[in-house]
């Protein structure tokens, strides 16, 4: 028997002081995602109901399936920056007409749905999904183009967008966008180079410049349609496929392009009746402890998540702070690696190069469970080859080719943060637990770092240390490491797909295997050099 036993004790005090923790992590995380939620505000929101035009969030709605799934993503993108917390645009990935699609949604209620320089890096990434993963791409369009204020970090990186559209369809994944509102300037070439396009009438505007601007440009008078409405793309230009009557017409006509698709993945399927697993879902709250300090073991977190809680482990008795082993999840065979202890040694990166290794060989997709101090350090450990050991691993995973999905749900630090498939090496997908923190160590190990340093600068110069000044340098330190390393903060520099609640882990990972399904999933030929 592979099923995993569990070991927590959800009466234990130790339960209930982690619980209570995740539970105020995620009552803080709620109200940021509100901010998102509430786009422009009430006063914006009533003048686009007004108008009768839908918010972004009920557009897509209407386009998906019924009670069907939406995985947004990057909800948080743009906090801690002076734009409005989500950027402007919804992304996220759902299933219209029976496909998944890649869907992205300009929120018109945040300065008329323009583009600032979080909203591109959010549609950007929206793209690389769409690409990666072979996901065709629905904009449902409505945006003045650059937030001009900000186009200096906008025009000249904003060229990405056009290309990514033109690279899609080269691939032969399909790209449809709906006009609702305003597309102009840049923006006029999310419908010019998208596959379908459909536009509503009366309210569809598309055009390079507006009537003010050809005026100053060229002393011509012109009205908003004559130079790009709906009817005269539809008619005229020949720019519009399709002329919607309203808003729900042009989401009723977006799905039809989507079924006529007849869109295929190319991975292979699932297994049928996945059985769910046998421990609740309700008892991840209380797993992690609030002070990432304290060890605890991620077999029960995999217990929780994969179908039966059926976890066949690879190597249990050498390199054991590291678990790695093979389950289904939602029917998909993946491979799993989740720190154990926190720190990685030379066996746990030995151990799992090889599995990485495995795993491309059987085409197997790899989940990564993050809780990682980094790489041993100390004359033993240097001694005993854990830079090359370390090499290692990151060779296995930097040229592993398989679809990698990572879950940040503790400490992810260091070279170890990137051993363990982070965002700098490419995984498919990355969320994170309220949780988790990243950075290039601890913020008390930093702190002590560069209070070192300056203590033996100080003693080369034969100077006396400021032991006051040196504490009041390190609470500062803390205090900065601390809130940078924090989930929030990272998820809004797009470090992350999003931050999710513990108690959807096993979905939001589903749904991700579901997509990256839709392309060929296809271990490495080859790596490079393994140093031994």
């Amino acid at each position: 028997m592979t099923t995993l036993p569990t070991r927590l004790d959800p009466d234990a005090p130790e339960y209930a002081a982690h619980r209570a923790a995740m539970l105020a992590k995620l009552a803080e995380l709620d109200a940021e995602h509100a901010k998102a939620l509430a786009g422009g505000g009430p006063k914006y929101l009533e003048r686009h109901r007004s108008r009768g035009k839908l918010p972004a969030r009920e557009r897509i709605e209407l386009l998906l399936d019924p009670d069907s799934p939406f995985l947004e993503l990057s909800p948080l993108a743009a906090w801690g920056s002076p734009y409005q917390v989500g950027a402007a645009l919804v992304t996220g990935i759902g299933t219209v007409a029976g496909t998944e699609c890649v869907i992205t949604a300009n929120d018109p209620t945040v300065r008329g749905g323009s583009s600032n320089p979080w909203t591109l890096r959010k549609a950007l990434r929206a793209n690389e999904i769409a690409l990666r993963n072979r996901l065709p791409l629905i904009n449902l369009v409505e945006s003045g183009g650059a937030d001009l204020p900000g186009q200096k970090e906008v025009f000249i990186p904003g060229g990405a967008l056009f290309r990514d559209l033109t690279r899609l369809s080269a691939a032969g994944i399909p790209t449809v966008a709906v006009v609702f509102g305003n597309s102009t300037a840049g923006g006029a070439y999310v419908p010019g180079m998208s596959d379908h396009v459909i536009m509503v009438k009366g309210r569809a505007k598309v055009f390079l410049g507006g009537p003010p601007l050809v005026k100053m440009a060229t002393g011509e008078d012109a009205d908003d349609e004559s130079l790009g409405g709906a009817e005269m793309h539809a008619r005229t230009s020949g720019l519009a496929d399709q002329l919607a009557l309203d808003e729900p017409d042009a989401l009723r006509l977006a799905r039809r392009a989507v079924h006529r698709l007849h869109w295929r993945k190319s991975g292979p399927e699932p297994g049928s009746s996945p059985e769910p697993p046998k421990y609740p879902e309700e008892e991840l709250l209380g797993i992690v402890p609030d002070d990432l300090r304290v060890p605890f073991d991620p077999r029960e977190v995999i217990a929780r998540i994969v179908d039966g809680s059926d976890f066949d482990e690879f190597k249990p008795d050498y390199g054991t702070s590291l678990a790695t082993g093979w389950a289904t999840l939602f029917g998909y065979p993946v491979g799993l690696l989740a720190n154990a202890q926190g720190v990685l040694f030379s066996q746990e990166s030995q151990k799992a190069a090889q599995f990485i290794q495995l795993a491309n060989r059987l085409h197997r997709p790899l989940v990564f469970l993050h809780n990682t101090t980094g790489y041993m350090v100390g004359r033993e450990y240097e001694q005993g080859g854990i830079v090359k050991h370390g090499a290692m691993m990151i060779n296995a995973v930097a040229n592993s080719t398989v679809p990698h999905l990572s879950v940040l749900i503790g400490a992810s630090y260091g070279a170890g943060h990137y051993g363990m498939c982070g965002r700098a090496f490419d995984p498919r997908f990355l969320f994170a637990w309220p949780s988790a923190k990243s950075a290039v160590m601890g913020p008390q190990q930093l702190a002590g770092v560069l209070s070192l340093v300056a203590r033996q600068a100080a003693a080369a110069k034969g100077q006396p240390y400021d032991e006051d000044a040196d504490a009041a340098i390190r609470a500062a330190v803390e205090q900065q490491i601390e809130a940078e390393s924090l989930p929030v903060f990272l998820s809004g520099r797009l470090y992350d797909d999003g931050v999710i609640d513990p108690r959807d882990t096993r979905t939001v990972l589903g749904l991700c295997l579901s997509a990256v399904h839709s392309g060929p999933v296809e271990g490495a030929a080859g790596y490079g050099v393994f140093r031994m």
